[in-house]
């Protein structure tokens, strides 16, 4: 009988999976070529990666693996935050005729239990076991990232192994440097750091010593925030971790926690001192005390349960923080108060980094520069920021100590700020400064007839007269009760009296509804007789303004000159 040429099935099976393992052989990750030009690479695109769902792989069982696959191109060996072990391959090669000696960096301080096999000389393997869970002694080299020291001989290929553990995010961003090139690396970070944690330094102690000098809670709160977050960034860093405690790898997790928690409370803190949510926010106010409060349970209980069941919590916790804090500011921008420009603008710039930061924490944004340190970036930007808004903040609260709360213009103690310092300008210019006393006529009488509602108004209406009947540079201020001021720099008696006869008017023709509202004003000039300071200048131009309720009101009197007394019926004198 003929032989059937047909392939049987089975064999046609055997070699369509002989193929398809051909096929995925062919698309696994290259060996990397370290010939005499390379200096540095990232690794990601040469990597292949297994994924040991159970964490029970050992290393013999994972090289003679056949499940590894190229690491995916979008997020690359960014694994975000897993319960399984992840382990990587790579492989480089050296065709030239020296041996290289190379460096490995994972440059994310904080996985817990990190992994190296690399083939020895001598056929066997060298085995590396160090993380953040270990001492810091565990490290090849005393630095906050793991580096490791790999060896490729001439005209060789060499194979090596990573495996990654952590409760956090498995976050490996693997670069491959030539010595010299990792220690320049190394010294533009340190410079880097240096300037970030010195502007964190300098921004502490110029806020510690205006607290000093100013006793404003809202610095006391910022100086916290402050402080907690700096440290939290340290041990982001790994920097705590290598100089503060390198024996202590269970508080270098746990102080991850705490600080980032006692960040959120004071954060939260800071923002309703700053905005004074609880008077005109009393909603959103109660939602951040929730929120402080679900912070300080969150560092209680990083003392009990363990950084893998907290950190993601912990993670949203402090976006839905900075959400509430933008929207608080939002609120308080829409409202007028000033100081929150720059609040805004400065927990926007966090926002950004924090929003960036926790898309590359859980895997959806691949880890580089901008999306590892963006976070950090954006936190100093925002604490220079913060401290140009306390210097705001500081500024509306001087101004408003010094602005009457009802007429909206300068108070007393702004008047006998301003005064004395016209006045002494003046001396020294060789030039006339003018002081205007106004009283309201009858006030009292109509408070009792119309009420203090409509006292209040008249009082409104008189300064916004005022303020609108004088000249650019000159100050109306609310001396007290119903009686004002006037200060008119550069202006000798005739043009004192000009515009005190002006101001009366303007009050006695924009009245209306309850009666005719008439205001009495003295005047005097330091150029007057008898004027030799300040108080001079003062009980001068109140003499005046008795003699012109004297006279009969609604009218304005000079004390330098007796004569001169002018009412609504007749033009003031020119003598």
């Amino acid at each position: 009988m003929a032989r059937s040429s047909a392939t049987p099935p089975s064999r046609l099976w055997a070699l369509l999976a002989a193929l398809a393992l051909a096929a995925t052989q062919s698309v696994g990750a290259s060996p990397l070529k370290v010939d005499a030009d390379f200096a540095s690479l990232p690794l990601g695109g040469h990597v292949e990666v297994l994924e040991d769902k159970a964490g029970t792989l050992d290393f013999d069982a994972a090289r003679a693996s056949d499940a590894f696959k190229p690491a995916p191109p979008a997020v690359g060996t960014n694994f975000g935050f897993t319960h399984s072990s992840w382990w990587v391959r790579f492989t480089l090669a050296n065709g030239g005729d020296v041996d290289r000696e190379l460096m490995l960096r994972e440059d994310y301080p904080l996985i817990d239990y990190l992994e190296l096999w690399a083939p020895d000389r001598s056929g066997g393997w060298r085995h590396v076991a160090t993380g953040d869970r270990t001492p810091f002694a565990t490290r090849e080299f005393v630095h906050r990232d793991f580096i490791f020291e790999l060896d490729v001989p001439a005209r060789s290929e060499r194979t090596f192994y990573l495996r990654a553990h952590s409760d956090g995010p498995v976050d490996l961003n693997l670069l491959l440097y030539r010595p010299h090139a990792l220690v320049g690396a190394i010294s533009t970070e340190q410079l880097a750091y240096g300037a970030y944690y010195g502007g964190f330094l300098v921004l502490v102690l110029y806020n510690f010593f205006l607290f000093a000098i100013v006793r404003d809670r809202a610095i006391f709160y910022y100086l916290l925030y402050a402080s907690s977050y700096g440290l939290y960034f340290a041990v982001h860093n790994g920097l705590t971790f290598q100089f503060l405690w390198p024996d202590s790898p269970h508080w270098a997790n746990q102080a991850l926690l705490v600080l980032l928690a006692l960040a959120l409370v004071f954060g939260l803190q800071f923002t309703r001192t700053f905005l004074g949510t609880g008077g005109f926010l009393p909603r959103l106010d109660k939602l951040a005390v929730s929120l402080q409060v679900l912070a300080l349970l969150a560092l209680v209980a990083s003392f009990f349960a363990s950084y893998g069941v907290l950190i993601q919590p912990l993670a949203l916790l402090t976006v839905v923080v900075t959400l509430l804090i933008i929207a608080m500011g939002t609120v308080g921008l829409f409202k007028g108060y000033r100081p929150a420009r720059y609040f805004m603008l400065a927990w926007g710039m966090l926002l950004a980094g924090v929003l960036a930061y926790m898309l590359k924490v859980f895997g959806l944004l691949p880890h580089n520069m901008l999306t590892q340190n963006g976070f950090q970036v954006g936190s100093l930007l925002e604490m220079v920021l913060l401290s140009l808004a306390l210097a705001s903040r500081l500024r509306e609260l001087r101004r408003q100590s010094r602005t009457d709360t009802l007429t909206k213009v300068p108070n007393r103690r702004s008047f006998d700020e301003t005064l004395p310092a016209e006045f002494e300008r003046a001396r020294r210019g060789g030039s006339a400064i003018a002081l205007l006393v106004a009283d309201i006529d009858h006030f009292k009488q109509f408070n009792d007839t119309h009420g203090h509602a409509r006292g209040d108004e008249v009082l409104k209406l008189v300064a916004d007269r005022l303020r609108a009947g004088v000249r650019r540079g000159d100050a109306v201020c609310r001396f007290g009760g119903e009686e004002f001021t006037v200060i008119l720099p550069d202006a000798d008696a005739r043009e004192a009296m000009r515009i005190a006869e002006s101001l009366r008017r303007g009050v006695e023709t924009s009245t209306s509804g309850d009666g005719s509202i008439t205001i009495s004003v003295g005047v005097a000039c330091s150029q007057d007789a008898g004027i030799g300071g300040v108080d001079d200048l003062f009980r001068a131009a109140d003499a005046a303004l008795y003699r012109a309720k004297d006279l009969g009101r609604n009218r304005v009197v000079h004390q330098g000159t007796p004569q001169v007394a002018t009412d609504a019926g007749a033009e003031p004198s020119r003598a």
